[in-house]
């Protein structure tokens, strides 16, 4: 693959075998029906573990657009997080436009800073790492620029106050923003699976494995790179919304910073990059193990050692799974039915 430096993270993945579809499509929408019905039967620290799992699978599914499909590496994510989450605070505190408006402007600033950073990149044909370092660098001007604007809350960032109106994206009831956060994920993993099957995906696909020879044939790789961006730095910025009313506070240091983006990249890549279903598995995967990591050595002066479990697991993906836990499930799914 000629994309560059972390190629090896979003290699291409044969297509499922269509005896394996069918059994694949009943799991899915069983799944669903259970998730639907259970907050039932959850405590609330469980449910806030659910409303993790079901986000960042609906952050890992954007990034995957662009990350997974098109094969170009975007660590700088976390920025499209800060813009629409900051959009959607701003316009609620300022104008009082309620936030299930905000997050649709969010979401298009968002798609702008996208375009902005696409251009600058594919149009100038970077590729690999060099395409990583621009995202980051995007991101951190944005983290250092909310940082020192006094009207954004400057370092120390912006407090919502909690009134429990729904209508301002605030709930009583922790199972409302678990149903919110569920309705997240199903609509990205709903439009990438639309792509999925469009002319559109097929191009990204093939722009993903060898951009070259998509050159060659006569694709627009720009145009289609850029619509990848774009799709999916809007989504990103949609989530920016969830996240800020659901924390109820935004500092430019969670909001825009690395550790976000990794959080953001790295479950597409352990559930496999490039799949419809691989960020939400890796999701599933990866927030119960950080939940878990951060209370059995979060005591005692360990604090960050989930983010080396991280690492660890990330690294033995690499070498035992190499394109991700879902196409090897999907794999062994079709050697079932054979």
């Amino acid at each position: 693959m000629p994309n560059g430096a972390g190629s090896r993270l979003v290699s291409g993945h044969p297509p499922i075998a269509p005896a394996s579809r069918p059994a694949l499509q009943y799991l899915a929408l069983a799944a669903v029906l259970v998730l639907l019905a259970l907050p039932a039967v959850l405590t609330s620290y469980a449910v806030t573990v659910f409303i993790l799992i079901f986000f960042y699978a609906f952050l890992g599914q954007a990034w995957n657009v662009v990350g997974g499909y098109a094969g170009q590496l975007s660590m700088g994510h976390a920025a499209f997080v800060g813009v629409g989450g900051y959009t959607a605070a701003m316009l609620s505190s300022e104008l009082h436009l309620t936030p299930w408006l905000g997050m649709l402007v969010g979401g298009a600033l968002a798609a702008v800073l996208g375009a902005v950073i696409g251009y600058l990149g594919f149009r100038f044909g970077l590729r690999g790492f060099y395409f990583v370092l621009l995202t980051v660098a995007f991101a951190e001007v944005c983290r250092i620029l909310v940082s020192n604007i006094d009207a954004l809350g400057g370092a120390i960032g912006l407090y919502i106050t909690f009134t429990g109106d729904p209508r301002q994206f605030q709930f009583q009831d922790a199972r409302a923003y678990y149903y919110v956060a569920l309705a997240l994920m199903l609509l990205a993993t709903g439009v990438v699976a639309l792509l999925e099957r469009r002319r559109f995906g097929i191009y990204l696909g093939a722009i993903r494995e060898d951009e070259g020879a998509c050159e060659a044939l006569g694709v627009d790789t720009f145009k289609y790179k850029m619509l990848a961006m774009i799709v999916s730095s809007f989504l990103t910025g949609v989530g920016g919304t969830f996240y800020a009313f659901y924390l109820f506070s935004l500092q430019p240091n969670s909001m825009f910073g690395i550790p976000l983006s990794v959080e953001i990249i790295i479950r597409p890549i352990v559930g496999g990059a490039g799949t419809l279903l691989g960020p939400i598995l890796g999701s599933f995967i990866l927030t119960p193990l950080g939940e878990l990591s951060r209370l059995s050595l979060g005591h005692g002066g360990y604090h960050g050692l989930h983010l080396v479990a991280y690492g660890v697991l990330l690294v033995a993906v690499v070498l035992f799974l190499p394109q991700g836990a879902y196409p090897y499930l999907a794999r062994v799914l079709r050697r079932r039915d054979a």
